[in-house]
């Protein structure tokens, strides 16, 4: 997920907050032209965020690395499934968790067990659901986002996901990056944009973090050494230096772009209410944000020239369904009478 403040705010779950950048200042102008991928970018419009990973199956967000991987078990996975109902629903592009705070990759990493091969009831641990998304998005014609989370302080009993007794924090990463964050995280952002051809959007989460985020542009570097024409997107950035896109994590602050805004930006959001970004079952109405209210969350972006990514998590059978998928459907039935975004 981007990573979130836990507190819950008890009236998102029946109330939106107000666009609270209605009053804020002119945006700020870039330093250099528009590369031709930004303004691609611009187009994108509406895109679907699926965070999914050991949380899904743990019932957190914030999910520390040492959960059973036995829980892991999506028996119907499909990313296929997932993009047809992005398309449906009149989006663009699709942005998956590849590595979220428990540190493990939905890959196999040549850097680590701590991946995708610790879910032995999931196709015998030798599953590649990166693989698999981005082959079910490139066949629809959908844009490809990988996400990746960087260091922070993500389990403590506060959080209800203290490491074991004796067990270090990994915070966020494997124990094999211990002392070196940096060269651990670059050689798994070198197999994310080397195994599986272009990528069009790389979603970084915690940029700025208290432990490497001096060596941003670096990693910076690095990633345009092996992508130049990927998209690099920094959650919550609001400059062009730090981030090719202006972000806005709107179930945190509230904000989108100020209007009148050219610059190209993203605003991430979730179907589900009381800022939760991995699956949870749907008990009540209010559990799920309305049709109504997303299409003006979309048609708000659009105004302001930002994308619109909505986090629609898959439940534990690796399937987008019930009420989410329901919801979805609503969504693009509006969006087919109303027009395109």
């Amino acid at each position: 997920m981007p990573m979130k403040s836990l507190i819950l705010i008890a009236a998102m779950l029946t109330v939106r907050p107000a666009f609270a950048a209605e009053a804020t200042a002119s945006p700020p102008s870039p330093d250099t032209p528009l590369t031709e991928q930004q303004r691609a970018f611009m187009k994108w419009r509406f895109g679907m965020f699926l965070h999914f990973n050991i949380g899904t199956f743990a019932d957190r967000d914030w999910a520390s690395g040492y959960e059973d991987p036995g829980l892991f078990n999506p028996a119907k996975l499909d990313c296929g499934q997932w993009a047809d109902a992005a398309k449906a629903a009149g989006m663009t592009y699709m942005v998956l968790t590849v590595k979220h705070t428990e540190g493990i990759t939905l890959y196999d990493s040549a850097f680590t067990t701590h991946d995708v091969t610790l879910f032995k009831n999931f196709r015998g641990g030798r599953g590649d659901i990166v693989r698999e998304f981005v082959d079910a998005c490139r066949s629809r014609g959908l844009k490809v986002g990988l996400y990746y989370c960087f260091p922070g302080d993500y389990s403590d009993e506060a959080h209800h996901n203290a490491p074991p007794p004796n067990m270090p924090n990994l915070h966020g990463l494997p124990i094999e990056a211990a002392g070196d964050y940096v060269g651990f995280m670059k050689h798994q952002l070198g197999e994310m944009l080397t195994r599986y051809g272009p990528i069009d959007l790389l979603w970084i989460d915690q940029y700025a973090n208290k432990y490497t985020g001096d060596r941003w542009p670096e990693i910076q570097a690095y990633v345009r050494e092996l992508q130049p024409r990927c998209i690099l997107l920094a959650n919550n950035a609001h400059n062009l230096m730090d981030s090719d896109v202006l972000g806005y994590e709107f179930p945190w602050k509230g904000e989108l772009p100020p209007p009148g805004n050219t610059l190209p930006s993203e605003v991430c959001d979730v179907i589900q209410t009381g800022q939760r970004w991995f699956w949870t079952p749907v008990k009540q109405a209010s559990d799920l944000q309305s049709a109504e209210q997303i299409l003006k969350t979309l048609t708000a972006c659009t105004e302001r020239n930002a994308n619109y990514l909505l986090d629609v998590p898959p439940d534990r059978d690796g399937l987008i369904s019930g009420p989410h998928l329901e919801r979805l459907r609503e969504v693009g039935a509006l969006l087919a009478k109303r027009g395109t975004p």
